[in-house]
């Protein structure tokens, strides 16, 4: 079977009309085009304005990391029940939990020049990145997402808010729209706007952007009436969609890739989720997790990478995405690396906006994570590093989800309508219990049916970090039109806030003004970064605060 590096793949299109004025403004920076000589044998640089390494105050910087299969391949159960002590002393949910871990230095100077050394980490750098860094993500993307062209190049950017802006001042001009989901990711569009760039939103389903609503708003754009010409650049985050946690699967991907081929549109393809990959949700009672029988002609790598939704990349023979990778979800947020991965002629320019802004991202963390990767995990380590890391996040989301269903009485359906059409739904009413300690009664109240009709539901995320609750404020005893939901949510939200639960409000994710209206009624739920315990007594609260919201009067 011929492997990937034996492909004859494609070199990318001249995708070079999409740039922006800014950007096709940007020359190479003065000093930076010294850095072409900087490998040069022999070479006594006397140009550069750099401060000598022997001044550096650190002379080595070391960490103790984590053991590449600190986390098992298949998930546990998460007890929520009194024996909860089990696990806040042997679980991933508690702080007195063993940690296996490996020491790695950096030192101020190698006798290589191959290896990571403060000396240059620490120093001014290139856009690119630190070489072995370099190097590193290109086999990462070219294994991982098989671009479905020759010619990619790879570069570093400071996490990818800071990638997003580099790449729509790249490519947009002041004035314009670009395509972005109904709901998304509220610091994007904080980022655009300011440049005077404004979103257009597309319509969603269980798997993100559909690619039928895309095909409508583009086939029917009218200047006049929306004010600016037709977009050429999507701003997308696939999997884990942030607030909605769907998956887009290989079918929609291709769809919308094709779509975006016909209109000539360039696709921004925020991924920070990409390894938090959980599947479908099901109850406990009927959850059954399987471990995976090793065998000597399984490649485990190779099958993992084919178990996860593809990238656009491997859809992409015309270099027109510009994927966005982070370490902040799979290291740190702190460490502020990630990556590009595109067509050369946008790396170029990319680049070249890097070095008259955040030139490269803190050597600190560069040097870190690059001697992590390079030397003592390598592509493989790292893998595995994901493999575990997903089964941690994939138990953290079933573990929130039962927590709800022990609180509320959740019944599972079928949605017919709204964004969810055609997805498992659960639907949240109060327990029996709760119904009776309000009503004095068995059964729903007559008047507000209170017990019978649901105070919320959810489609359980398939990736991603988050749970995203739609409120039926309709059963709300209040509840006399639709413009009521925006005052209903503040005061839902209020008190969970008062009662100690923060959550994120619905109209906070609103790509656009036509959207407020639907993203109001709904609240956006992080089960990331909590203990289990801290998790399960959110869940207690919020039954406290549903039930008395939504009592009758």
């Amino acid at each position: 079977m011929e492997s990937l590096n034996e492909k004859h793949l494609p070199k990318a299109i001249d995708l070079s009309h999409h740039l922006s004025e800014l950007s096709k403004s940007r020359q190479p920076s003065p000093l930076k085009r010294l850095a072409r000589y900087w490998g040069q044998p022999g070479l006594i640089s006397l140009a550069g304005g750099m401060p000598a390494p022997d001044y550096f105050p650190v002379s080595v910087l070391s960490a103790d990391t984590l053991v590449k299969d600190s986390f098992a391949l298949v998930p546990t159960e998460k007890s929520s029940s009194p024996v909860s002590w089990f696990w806040k002393l042997f679980g991933s949910g508690g702080s007195t939990k063993k940690e296996r871990t490996e020491h790695i230095s950096v030192p101020k100077y190698a006798s290589s020049p191959e290896d990571v050394n403060l000396a240059i980490a620490l120093q001014y750098g290139t856009a690119q990145g630190l070489v072995p860094l370099q190097k590193f993500m290109k086999e990462f993307s070219s294994k991982v997402y098989q671009p479905a062209y020759e010619n990619f190049a790879v570069l570093v950017h400071a996490g990818n808010t800071d990638a997003w802006f580099k790449a729509v001042s790249t490519l947009c001009n002041p004035g314009e729209q670009f395509l972005v989901e109904e709901w998304t990711y509220p610091s994007a569009m904080a980022t655009a706007r300011p440049l005077g760039m404004s979103p257009a939103a597309i319509k969603i389903d269980g798997e993100g952007m559909r690619s039928d609503d895309l095909r409508k708003v583009l086939s029917e754009w009218d200047e006049k009436e929306r004010g600016a010409k037709r977009p050429h650049v999507m701003y997308t985050v696939p999997v884990g969609q942030n607030p909605t946690g769907a998956t887009m699967g290989s079918t929609r991907k291709k769809e919308i890739y094709d779509i975006c081929v016909e209109y000539d549109i360039i696709i921004v393809e925020d991924d920070p989720y990409y390894f938090l990959q959980f599947g479908k949700y099901m109850p406990k009672s009927e959850r059954v997790y399987n471990t995976p029988r090793a065998t000597k002609d399984v490649d485990e790598e190779a099958a993992y990478v084919a178990s996860l939704a593809p990238s656009y990349l491997k859809f992409d023979y015309q270099g027109r995405v510009i994927r966005l990778d982070t370490f902040s979800k799979t290291v740190a947020p702190g460490s502020r690396l990630g990556w590009f991965t595109c067509n050369e002629v946008f790396a170029e320019r990319l680049e070249r906006q890097g070095e008259s802004s955040t030139q490269a991202p803190c050597g600190f963390g560069q040097a870190i994570i690059t001697q992590l990767l390079t030397k003592q995990w390598g592509y493989a380590g790292y893998v595995r590093w994901l493999r575990g890391l997903g089964t941690e996040y994939t138990m953290r989301r079933d573990f929130f989800v039962d927590s709800l269903y022990e609180e509320f009485h959740m019944t599972r359906t079928v949605a017919t309508q709204g964004a969810w059409a055609g997805s498992t739904a659960y639907i949240a009413r109060p327990r029996p219990e709760d119904v009776k300690a309000l009503t004095g009664r068995d059964y729903a109240d007559e008047k507000h049916a209170f017990g019978e009709k649901p105070l919320f539901s959810l489609v359980p995320p398939s990736s991603g970090m988050f749970v995203w609750l739609k409120i039926e404020f309709e059963n709300h005893p209040s509840f006399t039109s639709p413009e009521d939901r925006a005052e209903l949510e503040l005061k839902l939200w209020t008190a969970l806030a008062e009662a100690n639960v923060l959550v994120g409000p619905g109209w906070f994710f609103a790509a656009a003004d036509e959207v407020q209206k639907e993203a109001e009624g709904h609240l956006r739920i992080a089960f990331s970064g909590n203990s289990f315990e801290d998790m399960k007594q959110a869940t207690k609260i919020m039954r406290k605060v549903f039930v008395e919201f939504f009592r009758p009067t």
